[in-house]
């Protein structure tokens, strides 16, 4: 009793937990730039800056150091686009303002890194200079006491209030004078105000910050914040090397009383100049200086991003609205409460009182998905630097669709969870066992199977998130924060409430419509594996015919496009959305938004959208000129620029799910068996390619939020295969490690009301999707109606002949005991 209790106060703890995470709903979700919109920046290489003067090079570089520098912030999925050979269209969600100028910064912060030694007479060059009074304009010279954290003594502080400028930087570079060494300033912190010591420094660095392997934040032996970065193999080399050289007594520095200095520089700004004790061979450091939290996270983020191939320019800063606009997520809402409402009724009709239990757990996973996003955002932010988990435990990562994808794929299986247990339950009732065992053993049985369903899918899940960016990070946190909550309101929640009704409830009404079968699947697996090649390989043939026509304009780029028009009537993106589409002339239209202006009521609002190519955007202006008379739509300016989904993009996109299929085959083997493990990821890149050939035979375009669906269809077609692998083990155990095309028939007889139940209740929050949603939400339910349909198929037809046909080869020797073994049981 003492037991049940603690596991109820428990449950009443998360879900307190989690809901003050999201209530009020209106103050803590975070929509992304797809639901809510947020801000943009236009910046520009700075050409004169170029060492080669290969622009649009360090423009595609700067562009994923961006993208690298804004995911540590904890955005989720910012779009990040070339804008002509030397622009970058930067959009971030739903920022504040207050956050606006931190953000700014840490994009265009060049991250030069330099360690340089410190002139070997730098004490007295220094001490020279306040004897004769030397200060620099804005300047005075203050004598400082020292506290706990600095020694004091002479330093120069500033008497200008904006921040400091080239001019002052030039003034204080005029008492350099023929030393060889240039002059910076490090910055000290002393009760409270601002001063600076003056240092001479080496011009040529000894080593750069491309050696910078990782960085975070540490604490100081006096409690005070530093950033601890770690060096490459090369670095480490070069730091151990200097360091020995000029410790004391050293090659360089014989005098074993004499301690020289390494200068830290970021950007021209000297941070620390730490005395050399002893030789540093590790390949670690640190940096000091008077950091506040935020600005040591920052730091952090621009040395572990990498620096910036050239100095960046700012052009321009704009809000922008949503790209989905209003009615897209308004219908998306509600198709989404309609199919979780037909997913609720059909789970009380056919579960009747165990549905209900279903659909209290149901609603739970749910509630608790909050408390999931931050805790996992908070772990895999341990991993990956500030990463998604930089806000904390009190504040939720920010939602978009790709996001909302993986929250539909949890809910499916948190439903698909509860069908494997009820159905086990069934099976024991069906042997004659009292309604507790009965109970009992169903749990226990099923306990295994959701664990391996989930295990698998989180790890692909674990992995997307550390080889991906961007929509993929996104996706990979609330799916793995769903399947955290599932597995909690499954197996725990839902015998919680069996055993609180105890004795008084002796049996479970269930409807059963799939009743026991004995179909011989696995008779025509030739004919289905014939017909799935025939027809990949019809469906692979028109996506290479149709070519650059597969993909949207965020794979390819185009032409951005701005529009001006009449505020006073200003036409709905849907409807913008819906009258380009509809023109055979326009390929494909996105990125379609209102954005204004920071300058206010003095710069007027556009129309920002992205179409294929010069033509094209003539003929959208066309359409809408036509569409909308009154808006007077117009054309303000045209530019080329790249795909939306980048080369890094591609890349790590490309690389999470090779390494998410090497992970699934490595685990599979271990639970399972290898012959398993290849019909697992067989099945899934067949579903992968089936599904891509058919979306476009439908005349649908890849897309980002394509992106989204296809990351949805491999998380559940290895749910769906995982689980009848599992009733594929449990019977090769009760047949004496037999497993044939007959063992294998039977389990997926077994667990056919499972699949086809699952099926139907994920499939009826798509199609809600399909009737009521619109616009990008439809080419994401579409990928998703496909993907589940052929999920479902592969799992029988392809996964378990492969596997069969693979342990047919490999198994021969093990096979053969395993037969004789069956044969006395025949004659007995």
């Amino acid at each position: 009793m003492k037991k049940s209790i603690w596991k109820w106060l428990v449950l009443f703890v998360l879900v307190g937990w989690s809901v003050s995470l999201f209530w009020p709903p209106k103050d803590k979700i975070k929509l992304g730039l797809d639901l809510k919109g947020g801000t943009s920046y236009t910046l520009e290489v700075v050409r004169e800056e170029l060492a080669d003067g290969n622009v649009k090079d360090a423009r595609d570089r700067a562009i994923e150091i961006i993208r690298n520098r804004v995911d540590s912030m904890g955005v989720a999925e910012p779009n990040i686009y070339p804008d002509g050979d030397s622009r970058i269209v930067v959009q971030i969600p739903g920022m504040k303002a207050e956050d606006r100028a931190r953000a700014r910064e840490n994009i265009s912060k060049a991250a030069y890194l330099e360690f340089r030694m410190v002139h070997p007479a730098n004490a007295k060059l220094v001490s020279a200079l306040f004897a004769a009074n030397k200060v620099p304009e804005n300047f005075v010279a203050v004598n400082v006491p020292g506290d706990a954290r600095s020694a004091g003594g002479n330093f120069w502080q500033r008497t200008a209030a904006a921040p400091m400028d080239r001019a002052e930087r030039d003034a204080v570079a005029r008492f350099e004078e023929k030393t060889g060494y240039e002059l910076l300033l490090e910055r000290e912190e002393i009760a409270g105000k601002e001063y600076f010591r003056p240092t001479y420094v080496e011009k040529r660095p000894i080593l750069k910050g491309d050696s910078i392997k990782n960085a975070d934040v540490g604490y100081g032996s006096m409690n005070q914040r530093n950033v601890h970065f770690t060096l490459d193999a090369r670095g480490r080399r070069l730091f151990g090397e200097t360091t020995t050289d000029y410790a004391p007594g050293g090659p360089k520095n014989p005098d074993p009383k004499n301690f020289r200095q390494l200068a830290i520089i970021l950007d021209g700004t000297l941070y620390s100049a730490p005395r050399i004790q002893t030789p540093i061979t590790a390949g670690e450091g640190e940096i000091t200086g008077s950091f506040t939290l935020e600005e040591a996270n920052d730091l952090a983020l621009v040395l572990r991003a990498g620096a910036l191939p050239a100095p960046l320019r700012f052009l321009e800063e704009r809000t922008v609205d949503p790209t989905l606009g209003t009615d897209s997520i308004s219908a998306g809402a509600r198709a989404a409460v309609i199919g979780l409402a037909l997913v609720i009724v059909f789970t009380l009709v056919y579960y009747r009182f165990a549905g209900l239990v279903a659909c209290l757990a149901l609603v739970l996973n749910l509630v608790l998905l909050p408390l999931g996003m931050v805790l996992v955002s908070g772990f895999f932010g341990m991993f990956g630097g500030n990463g998604v988990g930089a806000q904390g435990l009190t504040t939720l990562p920010v939602l978009t669709l790709p996001g909302i994808a993986g929250i539909v794929l949890s809910v499916g299986m948190a439903v698909d969870a509860n069908v494997l247990i009820f159905e086990r339950i069934r099976e024991e009732m069906r042997t004659g066992k009292r309604f507790g065992a009965a109970l009992a053993a169903g749990y226990d049985k099923a306990f295994g199977t959701i664990l391996d369903a989930q295990l698998t899918t989180l790890l692909a899940a674990i992995i997307l998130f550390w080889q991906g960016s961007g929509p993929v990070k996104g996706f990979a946190v609330t799916l793995s924060a769903g399947i955290l909550a599932n597995v909690y309101t499954a197996v725990m929640v839902t015998r919680m409430v069996f055993d609180l009704f105890g004795e008084r409830l002796n049996k479970l009404s269930m409807m059963e419509l799939v009743p026991e079968t004995g179909i011989n699947f696995l008779g025509a697996r030739k004919y289905a594996i014939a017909g799935s090649v025939v027809l990949i390989a019809a469906t692979l043939a028109l996506f290479a015919t149709r070519g650059q026509a597969n993909f949207g304009v965020d794979f390819t780029g185009g032409s951005q496009v701005a529009l001006s028009f009449d505020p006073a009537h200003k036409a709905d993106v849907d409807a913008i959305r819906a009258a380009i589409s509809e023109d055979k002339d326009v390929r494909e239209a996105s990125l379609i938004q209102y954005q204004r202006s920071a300058g206010g009521d003095e710069t007027s609002e556009i129309l920002s959208l992205k179409v294929a190519s010069s033509e094209e955007s003539a003929a959208a202006l066309s359409v809408l000129q036509k569409t909308f008379p009154e808006s007077n739509f117009s054309l303000l300016s045209e530019n080329s620029v790249g795909p939306q989904v980048g080369r890094e993009l591609k890349r790590s996109g490309t690389l999470a799910v090779v390494f998410a299929l090497v992970g699934m085959i490595l685990y599979i083997t271990v639970r399972f068996e290898f012959s398993f493990a290849i019909g697992a990821v067989v099945a899934l890149l067949h579903n992968v390619l089936l599904t891509l050939g058919l979306y476009c035979l439908f005349g649908r375009q890849l897309s980002m939020t394509s992106i989204a669906a296809f990351l949805t269809i491999i998380g559940y077609s290895v749910n769906d295969t995982v689980v009848e692998f599992d009733r594929m083990r449990e019977q090769r155990k009760l047949n004496a490690g037999r497993l044939d095309e007959a063992i294998a028939n039977k389990s997926i007889n077994q667990c056919l009301a499972r699949t086809l139940l699952t099926s139907i209740t994920t499939l009826l929050s798509i199609l809600a999707l399909i009737v009521f949603g619109g616009g990008e939400i439809l080419d994401f339910a579409l990928a998703m109606f496909i993907g589940v349909c052929v999920g479902t198929y592969s799992s029988i037809y392809i996964a378990t002949p492969v596997m069969l046909a693979i342990r047919e080869k490999g198994n021969e020797s093990a096979a053969a005991p395993a037969k004789a073994s069956a044969k006395p049981a025949r004659k007995k």
